[in-house]
């Protein structure tokens, strides 16, 4: 227990004795000092003791899919930074596969009386899920706030790019170096996000290549939002005859590169890759990404902002707040077979 009270107090910046007067729940302790050490308590996985697990007023629960997109880690990073900012500690919480269920996660936030959860690309994201869940949350008095995947059942604000205008403006810079053979490769059809692009894309075939809904629905691949998921779509696209291949996220336009070369193609001179997302390091890559970035700075202070709000008691409208996205055009695209003037880059 003495080891115990030393990480505490180590981790909280007080002394034992202010832990061990916190834990006790004796008088003579500043709030902020208080909330300091049950912070740390969390932080540092102790169990808080039953009478004090409802004095958490400075805890967010953030949960995320998974941390190996490197978007996520971003988003969390941002989410993190704007709640430490206003005096919340965030809590994050990951889904692993095998691991805890967004549900299993959820109550174990709500058993630790956290102030409100964000949940970044949810269950809410999914079509075929059943939404109850949000709505038995909601019951419990716990604010919340979605980011990525809106629907009309749960009553609670949304955070989300807009992935029709993301299509639209890889669809139309690719046309603009003239490829007319442009692959979609995106995740499985049950996510609100990957919905939206293929209407996005089916649009700005359209309206750019004067494709119709068939002819563009040809070009659309699903897969796994992977590395190998984004190969497997690209290999399978590149078969269908496509010069250019728009990801749904970096990671899967890794893949594609991957694909393109397995196949003895070079990017951007045969095939050329838009990625989506903007993650870390993405423009250190070879060649460098061009991509679709997500407004996650903006994303994530929006989604804080909201939250804190409905915490504070004003509730936020049952609304989607929606963030444009931006091309960051960088090596991966080039002009398409027959355009070329002197080596287009």
């Amino acid at each position: 227990m003495t080891a115990r009270l030393a990480d505490i107090a180590a981790q909280a910046g007080v002394s034992e004795a202010t832990v061990s007067r916190v834990l006790n729940g004796k008088p003579g302790v500043a709030a902020g000092t208080r909330e300091s050490v049950l912070a740390a308590l969390d932080v540092l996985g102790y169990e808080r003791p039953v009478r004090l697990r409802q004095r958490s007023a400075g805890l967010v629960g953030l949960i995320t899919p998974e941390l190996d997109n490197p978007i996520f880690p971003a988003l969390a990073q941002v989410i993190g930074q704007a709640l430490t900012r206003q005096g919340y500690t965030p809590v994050l919480a990951t889904q692993t596969p095998g691991g805890s269920t967004e549900d299993e996660l959820t109550e174990m936030l709500v058993d630790r009386g956290v102030s409100g959860i964000i949940f970044v690309s949810g269950l809410h994201a999914d079509t075929t899920a059943d939404m109850g869940r949000y709505e038995q949350l909601r019951g419990q008095g716990v604010p919340y706030v979605l980011i990525n995947g809106f629907s009309d059942k749960v009553r609670a604000p949304f955070v989300s790019p807009d992935d029709r205008a993301a299509m639209h403006l890889a669809v139309t810079h690719l046309a603009a170096l003239g490829h007319s053979r442009i692959g979609l490769a995106v995740g499985p059809k049950r996510f609100v996000p990957v919905l939206r692009k293929i209407e996005g894309f089916h649009l700005a075939m359209k309206e750019r290549l004067g494709l119709d809904e068939a002819g563009a629905e040809e070009l659309v691949q699903h897969s796994l939002y992977t590395l190998e998921g984004g190969q497997a779509a690209a290999a399978a696209l590149i078969g269908r005859g496509c010069t250019a291949v728009v990801c749904a996220s970096d990671m899967m336009a890794l893949g594609a590169i991957r694909a393109a070369r397995q196949q003895g193609l070079r990017v951007p001179q045969d095939v050329s890759v838009v990625g989506f997302d903007d993650s870390p390091l993405i423009a250190f890559t070879d060649p460098p990404l061009t991509t679709i970035r997500q407004p996650v700075q903006a994303m994530g202070q929006a989604a804080v902002r909201t939250l804190l709000e409905e915490i504070g008691g004003t509730p936020a409208p049952h609304s989607e707040f929606v963030f444009l996205p931006e091309l960051v055009v960088r090596g991966s695209t080039a002009s398409g077979p027959g355009q070329r003037r002197g080596g287009a880059g």
